[in-house]
């Protein structure tokens, strides 16, 4: 999952980008107010932890101007503002949840998996399937006919990536972008590696491969006969 920071103090962005990351999150931080309306609006993020006392644009113009196009992922305002006046206008304002400076990691860690679980599918929509494979999205668990298969953070999100659009070839920068939340140099073999561990959990010992590499241009998730 991909958690955007809008925050100019270095320190705190820092500070927050280390302890999401050890949870498995990807994370990309931006320290000015006009750059993280654009960034929120053009990439796909689950959360927002948005500051208020912003260069460009403050906080609370990034906020209404989101809430004012529809923008629908949960934001938690991070700040120093502490009034109840200035708590209840950003709240009327849109965001999801308040949390004044200072504060402890553990309570906004925890507020932010209650606005992510909220954020899950419903029952209806909790599982992918393609071919045999079935993928479990709240439970994390991945199937291949009977068999339970055990993956890591990221295997997990590409096989999520790759079953949301079966048969769609996806390049090595869209993975790099989807995946890991920022842009890498495309030359770079993470996403080779990442395919290659993918594939030797789902297709290993499997008489049929589902995970298929288009030379030259990316991978798919397709069932050959």
């Amino acid at each position: 999952m991909n958690i955007l920071v809008i925050e100019d103090d270095s320190h705190i962005s820092n500070f927050l980008q280390q302890g999401f990351e050890e949870m498995g999150f990807n994370v990309s931080c931006i320290a000015d107010g006009k750059q993280g309306y654009q960034l929120a609006t053009q990439d796909e993020f689950d959360l927002v932890i948005l500051d208020l006392m912003l260069p460009t644009w403050d906080g609370m113009d990034v906020l209404r101007r989101l809430r004012g196009e529809g923008y629908q992922v949960p934001i938690i305002i991070l700040s120093a503002r502490h009034l109840v006046e200035e708590k209840v206008q950003g709240l009327q304002s849109g965001a999801d949840d308040y949390l004044v400076k200072p504060f402890a990691f553990a309570e906004l860690a925890a507020r932010c998996q209650t606005l992510l679980r909220r954020q899950m599918p419903t029952n209806s929509q909790s599982q992918l399937v393609y071919s045999d494979l079935k993928l479990d999205l709240l439970s994390r668990k991945l199937f291949r006919r009977e068999k339970e298969i055990s993956l890591k953070q990221r295997e997990f999100d590409l096989l999520q990536l790759l079953m949301q659009q079966p048969e769609r070839v996806f390049s090595k920068t869209i993975i790099l972008e989807k995946i890991w939340g920022y842009q890498f140099n495309p030359q770079t073999n993470v996403v080779d590696v990442l395919v290659c561990r993918l594939r030797a959990q789902v297709d290993k010992g499997f008489e049929q491969p589902l995970i298929h590499t288009i030379r030259g241009v990316g991978y798919v998730l397709k069932y050959e006969s």
